[in-house]
């Protein structure tokens, strides 16, 4: 399966709201319960930092997204924050690795300095692998932190990568542990 990803355009509007929308149905990794209608997807996704869809070259057709935006405002707007979605279909071909390595891309580019994940579902293991071999840190857990579909609960682990050289340097030990 060949990938292109690109920045997100209204026009994408549709497909981005499937495969978002099928995330949020599943129950088990956005906080979201509401689905978003094809005008709250363009309106959702053109307010990002930025957007990027992955498309398949050969069938046209958008398997995933991401969305990069700041983490929080002010004296911490220099933490960007990170969403990543791919549809059912598409699962388990390593399109979560083309979405994080443009994210980190665009990211830079953005002028961000960290990546931070705050809710990371414990349960979400190829998340957590894919997170730890693109070389992001686990910086604690936060126990019944998120409320699955079922009702029950699970912890919710808090993710960061340095995107700075000079930052990553400045780490040290703690950073390579």
């Amino acid at each position: 399966m060949a990938m292109e990803i690109w920045k997100f355009s209204g026009e994408d509007a549709k497909d981005a709201a499937r495969i978002w929308n099928e995330v949020v149905e599943d129950g088990v990794a956005y906080p979201q319960e509401d689905c978003l209608s094809e005008e709250q997807a363009r309106d959702f996704f053109s307010s990002q930092t930025y957007t990027g869809i992955v498309r398949d070259t050969e069938t046209g057709e958008a398997v995933g997204l991401y969305i990069l935006h700041p983490n929080n405002v002010g004296r911490c707007g220099h933490i960007a924050n990170c969403s990543y979605a791919v549809e059912r279909s598409a699962r388990g071909k390593r399109i979560g690795e083309i979405l994080v390595g443009d994210s980190i891309e665009k990211a830079r580019e953005a002028g961000f300095r960290i990546i931070q994940f705050n809710a990371v579902v414990a349960t979400n293991y190829p998340a957590l692998t894919l997170y730890r071999k693109m070389g992001f840190r686990q910086l604690g857990t936060i126990p019944g932190g998120f409320r699955m579909k079922d009702g029950s609960y699970e912890d919710i682990i808090i993710h960061y990568l340095c995107l700075r050289i000079e930052d990553i340097e400045a780490l040290g030990q703690c950073y390579n542990q």
